[in-house]
């Protein structure tokens, strides 16, 4: 390992502290929770999409979430280990064969749906039952 990387490593290390990132992949449905400062005010906002692009590179890593919002579809672009992100939450698995669902720009209705990853949801259920026991 280079300098580089292993400053890399301490950064996310230390921007990680406290919090959890699920592991999600394109296709999956998030809630991203943003911080927002009004003034002096700081809140909470959700943000839920579809991921469709994720770049792992390091603390540069970042990820694309997708909603339609009004009638219009918005695309966000969340640094994974920005201070601004609060935390992630895993809605839903999607079933998908691409790394980079930029495809999905260009349909509306129906033809956009993701097939739910059944088996990814069941495992989970049955860890988090798992985990409720113990």
């Amino acid at each position: 390992m280079n300098i580089i990387e292993k400053l890399d490593q301490e950064q996310i290390a230390r921007l990680t502290e406290g919090k959890t990132i699920p592991v999600f992949t394109p296709g999956d449905t998030v809630r991203v929770f943003v911080k927002v400062v009004e003034g002096t005010r700081e809140r909470l906002q959700a943000y839920e999409g579809v991921v469709i692009a994720r770049k792992n590179a390091g603390i540069n890593s970042n990820f694309t979430v997708r909603k339609i919002s009004f009638g219009e579809g918005v695309e966000r672009v969340f640094p994974l280990y920005a201070p601004a992100v609060d935390h992630i939450e895993l809605v839903r698995r999607g079933k998908v064969r691409r790394a980079k669902l930029y495809y999905l720009r260009d349909r509306r209705g129906r033809s956009a749906r993701i097939a739910e990853d059944l088996a990814a949801n069941a495992k989970a259920r049955e860890a988090a039952a798992a985990a409720k026991k113990a």
